[in-house]
């Protein structure tokens, strides 16, 4: 039927970017589980892609963000209940990471490669959706922490790693499965937790692991979870506590909801403020040992934050070349303007360093546990990964974003969403000056880890003389210890470019390691995308990027 409010013909728009594999369409990722012990997890890595890039993914994707969670405070008689509601989109997602074991899979499954495979697992889910990767997330990363404590750990291990997601709010020993999060941070403090006034005392005198906590927390995700790693301070100092939604005898742990933040991006889930009035806990490692007892999950997460990261940027980049391949402006394909097909290049680059680095630091926590090199490694890789690609999302979805036009600045396709969530890695589990301070410290304090990030770095020595170049600036300022705190962006930076150069010399293309070597490693980077000199394969870079769906 012929639409009578028609006044033109709608033409040289762009089809969607689902149905097709975001794994096997992504070289990048496919040859970094190769190489870096992830093989085993390919069916799993197919199928996920799979998923994450239907339409019907999508569209979950967009509910949940569109109808997003609902604070309950108390029930229709008055009584106080501290509940949150979500659309049955968020619980479908959220569902499926369970199921995918992307919460647990190197402690459900622990055989080599199991880190490795995860991060595939996560870093493709970020194609689908990215708010309920936070439970997930903080649920993976608990079980190191909680198995400082015995006792905890062999009651609520077997339901963490579960690979059923059991959304009821009930008490754990009636659940199929359990999410676990984490309530750190508080208004006068931010990162500096040492700062935390949130007091805990013995509960009932019996000198146990039983405490009763008093204080707030800023920022509590996500408060549906059933139960919470946290902070508070005893008269041995800031310890390490477990908050369960429920006690034991069955009641509801006092957990009181303030409010849900109103966030910038990260909708579908739900961030709170939270009061502890007299809440029970019990104390996770030992009593005034908390930052040490916590870090184990902090580590995780930031491992989780690098992989995040490089995941957004590859869901940027492939829409963006898959909307320059689609549109026409002035007769010709956006992707064969010259300098369009320069940007899209260099984001391209971008997003291959990233993969390949959030790749080899999944590694390095693999065989954290067999060598001690591996394990200095990711003491400070983590850090300079986190600092890094936390500090080129942003940029490169802005761009990616931008040339889409106004399209892409509208609520109704994906790439606003996605620009809300670029920056949130960069904050969480510390943010930038954090990172690159912690990067100083490793250098400063653990003599190890810098000699096996050099190690690491100079596998590439002797390849490509640009590199070579950057090596030996880098080494001899921090040989000669030419820096201090105000210097700490720039050595993270640096130690960044050093790992990528390393990794994409050895294993990318020769047309890739070019442009990033060109670009990259000169005494000047450029401050905007899109710089690359004349001379580089632009065509083949692009082309290796392409989501090629015909």
């Amino acid at each position: 039927m012929r639409d009578p409010g028609a006044t033109h013909e709608v033409f040289n728009q762009v089809p969607p970017l689902e149905g097709f594999n975001a794994f096997l369409h992504d070289a990048a990722l496919v040859e970094a589980m190769d190489r870096e012990g992830g093989a085993w997890g390919r069916e799993r890595h197919v199928s996920l892609g799979e998923w994450v890039a239907s339409g019907r993914t999508q569209e979950l994707a967009r509910l949940a963000n569109t109808y997003t969670p609902e604070l309950h405070t108390f029930d229709r008689v008055g009584n106080r209940i501290d509940e949150v509601t979500f659309h049955p989109s968020y619980h479908e997602l959220i569902g499926k990471a369970v199921a995918e074991e992307i919460h647990a899979l190197p402690f459900a499954e622990p055989r080599p490669g199991a880190q490795v495979v995860r991060a595939g697992l996560h870093f493709l889910f970020n194609f689908a959706e990215i708010g309920v990767l936070c439970p997930v997330t903080m649920t993976y990363a608990a079980v190191p922490t909680l198995r400082q404590q015995p006792d905890l750990a062999a009651e609520w291990e077997p339901k963490i790693v579960s690979d059923r997601y059991d959304p009821r709010f009930m008490p754990m020993p009636r659940k199929t499965g359990a999410t676990i999060g984490m309530a750190m941070t508080e208004k006068q403090g931010g990162s500096d937790v040492r700062a935390n006034t949130t007091r805990a005392v013995p509960a009932g005198g019996n000198g146990g692991g039983d405490y009763l906590l008093t204080g707030h927390k800023w920022f509590c995700s996500a408060p549906m979870c059933d139960g919470f790693l946290t902070l508070a301070n005893t008269e041995a100092g800031l310890t390490c506590f477990f908050v369960p939604r429920w006690t034991p005898d069955g009641e509801r742990n006092v957990f009181l909801i303030q409010r849900l933040k109103d966030k910038l991006g990260n909708k579908s889930n739900a961030s709170s403020e939270i009061e502890y009035r007299n809440t029970w806990a019990r104390i996770v490692g030992e009593e005034g040992r908390g930052v040490r007892t916590i870090i184990e999950m902090v580590h995780h997460t930031r491992l989780d934050t690098g992989i995040s990261a490089a995941g957004i940027m590859r869901a940027a980049v492939a829409r963006a070349i898959h909307h320059a391949s689609h549109r026409t402006a002035f007769q010709r394909k956006l992707v064969d303007q010259p300098a369009m097909r320069r940007v899209l290049a260099d984001i391209a680059v971008e997003s291959e360093a990233a993969t390949m680095l959030a790749m080899r630091v999944a590694r390095a926590f693999d065989e954290s546990a067999i060598s001690d090199s591996e394990q200095a490694f990711a003491r400070i890789a983590v850090a300079v990964a986190k600092f890094w690609l936390c500090k080129r999302t942003p940029a490169l979805v802005a761009e990616a974003l931008e040339l889409h036009g106004g399209n892409g600045y509208v609520e109704t396709g994906e790439m606003a969403r996605l620009y809300r969530e670029a920056p949130l890695n960069g904050i969480w589990e510390g943010s930038g000056n954090v990172m690159a301070l912690d990067v100083l410290r490793a250098i400063g304090r653990e003599p190890g880890a810098m000699e096996a990030l050099s190690a690491e770095m100079r596998l590439a020595a002797g390849v490509d003389r640009r590199f070579d170049a950057h090596l030996d600036r880098l080494g001899e300022r921090i040989a000669a210890k030419r820096f201090g705190e105000a210097d700490a962006r720039q050595i993270a930076m640096e130690l960044a470019l050093g790992l990528q150069g390393s990794l994409i010399l050895r294993y990318a293309p020769d047309f890739v390691a070019d442009a990033f070597c060109a670009t990259r490693l000169g005494e000047g980077i450029g401050l905007a995308f899109g710089l690359l000199p004349d001379g580089l394969d632009e065509a083949a870079i692009v082309d290796r990027a392409r989501p090629k769906l015909d």
